[in-house]
């Protein structure tokens, strides 16, 4: 191998170039969004089965992306490798699916290889490749054309403008489809249970809220000692003040407290009710975590009561909560 040599290389001129022709050849991508397009998109939304995206080398790279994005934007589809799918793979095809096969060449032999067995099995294909001529775009129900006059290599030789069209041909089939299917913010959650953008969609007051015994609560004529004595067990730094009924009347929070102690009155002898905040902020159980913490941001606040239909406190959510629970 050898050895690079030492040059004053201006690697940032070098960066803008290659960006600048990639997005040339992005853009030239704008006037093949045409009657192609739209077929490779009705093909993939009457799929009764799944999307199955194969290709070789970097194709397949960006091939396995594509699959996991339409996988996660509500069209189930999973990638085969070419060279596996010839060794037994295939058997994961049904005629219920639909295959995109990409080749920037369109005859790579791995791809080529499979047409004779998608065709017997009558399954759609959809080929994306930078040859309109070639085996593969000549064998498939609709051809996608992913060409690019150039790579942004120097060496014209470097998958590195064809990938990239590829990639961005793949993003508007899935966004296409998406669209199509109304695929909601809360469908991309169920597909993302685990990670912070899943849990922000999902995640409900319900789901961390304090409830029973764990809230806060005591009477109208409860003594401000009574209610601090409250607090501190609970440890959720306020607490709720109900009536006879059951009844939410107001909180006190350790900022009524402060607040309470700079007004100079004698804490030892005064009540709750004297003192209490009497138009709380209340929120629903079914909202969702994500949206309290709008509420706590807004009003500059570190918990929310939780209100039922019958104005009773049946939780509270602290800020503590919504940073444990990881939707940050």
């Amino acid at each position: 191998m050898t050895q690079p040599k030492k040059t004053n290389t201006d690697y940032i001129t070098i960066g803008k170039r290659t960006i600048e022709m990639e997005l040339k050849e992005v853009t030239g991508l704008l006037i093949r969004i045409d009657e192609s397009f739209h077929q490779a998109c009705e093909l993939m939304a009457r799929c009764r089965g799944k999307v199955i995206v194969t290709g070789m080398g970097k194709s397949g790279h960006i091939g396995k992306k594509i699959a996991a994005t339409l996988a996660s934007t509500g069209t189930p589809a999973f990638f085969i490798h070419p060279g596996e799918a010839s060794h037994g793979d295939l058997g994961m095809i049904d005629n219920n699916d639909v295959v995109i096969a990409i080749s920037n060449s369109g005859s790579s032999a791995e791809v080529t290889a499979l047409i004779p067995m998608l065709q017997r099995l009558h399954i759609p294909l959809i080929s994306m490749t930078g040859n309109n001529t070639s085996p593969l775009a000549n064998a498939a129900d609709v051809n996608l054309d992913i060409s690019v006059t150039c790579e942004a290599c120097p060496l014209d030789l470097a998958p590195t403008s064809s990938t990239t069209v590829t990639l961005v041909m793949g993003d508007a089939l899935a966004v296409a489809l998406l669209e199509s299917k109304g695929f909601s913010a809360e469908d991309f959650a169920f597909s993302h249970p685990g990670g912070a953008l899943g849990k922000r969609l999902l995640l409900k007051v319900s789901d961390i809220m304090h409830t029973g015994d764990k809230i806060p609560c005591v009477p109208l004529q409860a003594s401000l000692s009574d209610a601090l004595l409250e607090m501190t067990q609970k440890g959720l730094g306020m607490t709720t003040v109900v009536n006879n009924q059951g009844e939410l009347k107001g909180i006190f929070t350790d900022g009524d407290l402060r607040r309470t102690i700079d007004s100079d009155v004698d804490i030892r002898r005064i009540f709750i009710k004297d003192v209490m905040n009497i138009s709380p902020n209340t929120i629903k159980e079914k909202m969702l975590a994500a949206e309290a913490l709008g509420i706590m941001e807004e009003k500059a606040i570190t918990s929310l009561v939780v209100s039922d239909p019958n104005k009773h406190p049946a939780g509270v959510i602290h800020l503590h909560d919504i940073l444990r629970s990881g939707i940050l």
